[in-house]
């Protein structure tokens, strides 16, 4: 796609997101311009506080949605105004949802990966087809989501103008003056599936707790220092098993 797509995309985008929030509601905690706080822990600096989300220059922000977001969906290769519409998709609930959204409207297996195939079979279809359909699809995740009636209102008008913007796109690469006005105080809230750290808790905590108590039975029980250290030992494995399958549950929901 043309360079132009590329800055009108990210222009939108970045009205649309606003500044530094952290809404109690909000599954991806301090964020600032767009980027949460795990994303910049992730790719900034991995002992980030709150205080350097705050603190986020405008070209990081920029760095992390050229390389993690619009290339990681491979935007660059899809049609103009489909490239936006999926970049702000996944800006807002995630780059492995968007992508299996895609697949799943072009009847792929979802499997998460963009590849040669897929591209191929979008180049076929109506482009303003897709864009449609793809909102739709976003719309109604989102009001699926617990958080709706928090952020619903701005969600809602977010993915209307992203709509109308993706469409003109679709015919010049860029939205003309009448249509290229966003609105700039940010629409707060990721839309994803907020994550249960309580259930994340529980689970770790409570296979530890029963090896802890095991481990102090076979103590009293009169069993050999080596019995009980492999006790103890099992019983961590199973809570980073247990940590580790909660994860992927959760990654799971994100993206299906």
């Amino acid at each position: 796609m043309a360079r132009e797509t590329y800055d009108e995309a990210l222009r939108r985008l970045l009205g649309h997101e606003g500044g530094y929030t952290n809404h109690p509601s909000d599954p991806g905690g301090p964020t600032n311009f767009g980027i949460t706080i795990a994303d910049y822990r992730r790719y900034v600096k991995p002992k980030a506080a709150a205080t350097d989300v705050r603190a986020m220059r405008l070209d990081q922000a920029k760095a992390i949605y050229r390389t993690k977001y619009w290339a990681a969906m491979r935007c660059d290769q899809l049609p103009a105004g489909l490239d936006y519409a999926v970049f702000d998709y996944g800006v807002n609930s995630g780059v492995g949802r968007v992508r299996k959204v895609l697949q799943r409207l072009l009847g792929f297996r979802d499997d998460g990966r963009i590849g040669e195939a897929l591209l191929a079979a979008i180049r076929k279809r109506d482009v303003r087809d897709l864009i449609a359909r793809l909102c739709d699809e976003r719309l109604a995740f989102l009001k699926r989501l617990k958080t709706w009636p928090v952020f619903g209102s701005g969600w809602g008008r977010r993915v209307g103008e992203v709509r109308a913007a993706a469409l003109v796109m679709t015919e010049s690469g860029r939205a003309p003056a009448s249509a290229r006005d966003v609105r700039q105080s940010g629409t707060p809230g990721k839309g994803v599936v907020p994550i249960n750290s309580q259930a994340q808790r529980s689970t770790a905590g409570g296979i530890a707790a029963a090896g802890a108590a095991a481990a102090q039975q076979a103590h009293h029980a009169g069993a050999r220092a080596v019995t009980i250290f492999a006790i103890v030992l099992a019983a961590a494995a199973l809570a980073v098993v247990g940590w580790l399958a909660w994860r992927w549950r959760q990654r799971h929901l994100q993206e299906s």
